[in-house]
């Protein structure tokens, strides 16, 4: 039986479109998901929308539309944007959704049954744009407002409230991240974490009654639930929880759950405590990432800089800017978006780097082997070195991948891809061809050996363009995943006509 592989983006919040940010934490966990289904993983893969709480109520109102009409419009809008970044998510969920519900109902059943929950009273200051609540202490003061650590503006709350006991829980959370070193990544973000629940958890508020587009709560209608833990239970709702004979049960506990920085406490604080209080398994890994800022500043609606995938992939098309984003910078760190950057690597390593070696090994198969894979002869140390270092790549690769560290594992492989263009200039095989046709053929021969390694590694991050390097080097549909490496093309295996995969990027204003 397959392992099970579980992977998660934050269900996006629909009070507005989605963004570069939401690109990237798509494809980070595309990337996830497409490799371990090419190291012989079952994996299920969810993204979707959060589309309850106050901040969408208003947003609505603000349209002059029902809060469903409103959900459903910028909900279809975060699914085009899986579609146009090549998402391949197994499930999009909606927490408007009548399975979603049915979820809530029954966790919070669970709590309250183990007096977790109980009800009480809230005074304090909330934050509608963050849908969360703020300690005094983390407040600043701008122009007579308190402003939360977000930036956002909060507001004096006093309202009936239902409590989860929160404060039962903060020595059971610093003994289960003691005992779960990786669960919180990056390093960073998991010392802020242990840093902010060793400074004291309070009882949480999770019901709201000043608004009423929510979930209602079980047995008390004039509350909704609050938002964050609707829309945390969505993970447990697309494994057909509380079902436990549903096709996907066994997929809980996930393996990751890919948030940005900005909400990692929800998800490795609050998360995990409801969880454990109400008796149920807690994921695996949360891992937060960095933001983008664009071409220096931060993105916002008001400078105008806000950048939309869909524009991105129109004009650099869809791997470059997927690889871009994965390249770019450490993951988990901040980074700067740049067209001048992003063309850089198009230019540089998608163009010159790996498409020019596939070019003139390609090209030279076709012009001096009769357009069919070469027979590979007897090999040197220097074709041995070359073949064993693109063989590593999933055994390297595989540690990097499963602590995101993607842009280290692209420099894995194109330390191959350097590796192998310093290998091409210096076995010089158009020479050969006038010289030694046996040693030129076992030259190109470990040429496209290689090349077939790094395609098949490539694709969780550039799936289109290294299917059509796999087509060029006769790679069948069916011998593209890991396992599968192993097994040498036959001698003689024909070979459709050479083309570009990465043409030069050209811009006068870059």
């Amino acid at each position: 039986m397959k392992t099970k592989f579980y992977v998660t983006t934050p269900i996006y919040y629909v009070n507005d479109v989605p963004h570069l940010g939401h690109a990237y934490t798509s494809t980070a966990c595309d990337v996830m998901a497409r490799f371990k289904r090419l190291d012989g993983y079952d994996v299920f893969f969810l993204t979707g929308t959060d589309e309850h709480g106050q901040k969408v109520e208003k947003a609505a109102a603000r349209k002059g539309v029902a809060p469903q009409e409103f959900t459903d419009e910028v909900s279809s809008a975060f699914r085009e944007m899986a579609r146009s970044m090549g998402i391949s998510n197994d499930d999009f969920i909606r927490t408007t959704e009548v399975r979603h519900k049915a979820a809530c109902s029954e966790l919070w059943k669970r709590l309250m049954e183990r007096g977790e929950i109980y009800l009480g009273s809230y005074s304090g200051w909330y934050a509608v744009r963050d849908e969360a609540f703020y300690d005094e202490s983390e407040l600043t003061e701008r122009d007579g407002k308190k402003i939360a650590p977000s930036g956002a503006e909060v507001e004096w709350v006093v309202e009936p409230s239902y409590f989860f006991r929160l404060s039962n829980w903060g020595d059971k959370l610093l003994e289960f991240y003691e005992k779960n070193p990786d669960f919180i990544g990056p390093t960073s973000r998991r010392n802020e974490v242990m840093s902010f629940v060793k400074s004291g958890l309070k009882d949480l508020s999770v019901s709201r009654t000043s608004f009423t587009w929510g979930i209602p709560v079980p047995g008390d209608a004039k509350h909704v639930m609050y938002v964050w833990v609707d829309a945390l239970t969505n993970y447990l709702t697309a494994t057909g929880w509380p079902d436990n004979q549903a096709p996907r049960a066994e997929f809980w506990p996930a393996s990751l759950h890919m948030v940005g920085k900005d909400i990692v406490r929800f998800h490795a604080v609050y998360w995990p405590a409801l969880l454990m209080a109400a008796g149920l398994p807690t994921p695996k890994r949360v891992f937060a990432h960095g933001w983008w800022t664009i071409e220096g500043e931060k993105m916002s609606k008001s400078l105008g800089n806000v950048v939309a995938p869909g524009d991105l992939v129109a004009r650099y098309g869809l791997d470059a800017v997927r690889y871009f984003l994965l390249r770019e910078v450490p993951f988990g760190q901040d980074g700067d978006f740049s067209r001048r950057a992003l063309i850089s690597r198009m230019n540089n390593e998608l163009a010159n780097d790996l498409g020019n070696l596939a070019q003139r090994t390609l090209s030279l198969v076709a012009r001096h082997c009769e357009g069919r894979l070469p027979v590979r002869g007897v090999l040197t140390p220097e074709d041995s070195e070359l073949l064993a270092a693109a063989e590593a790549l999933p055994v390297k690769m595989r540690p990097l991948i499963d602590r995101q560290g993607f842009s280290e594992a692209l420099e894995e492989v194109w330390k191959v891809i350097r590796a192998a263009n310093a290998y091409i200039d210096h076995q010089a095989p158009w020479s050969l061809r006038k010289t030694d046709v046996v040693r030129m053929a076992t030259v190109l021969r470990v040429l496209t050996g290689t090349l077939r390694w790094v395609a098949t590694v490539l694709q969780p991050v550039m799936p289109g363009s290294m299917a059509k390097m796999l087509d060029q080097l006769g790679v069948p549909e069916n011998a593209r995943d890991f396992a599968a490496l192993g097994a040498p093309l036959p001698d003689g295996t024909v070979l459709p006509a050479p083309q570009g995969v990465f043409p030069r990027y050209v811009d006068d204003a870059a």
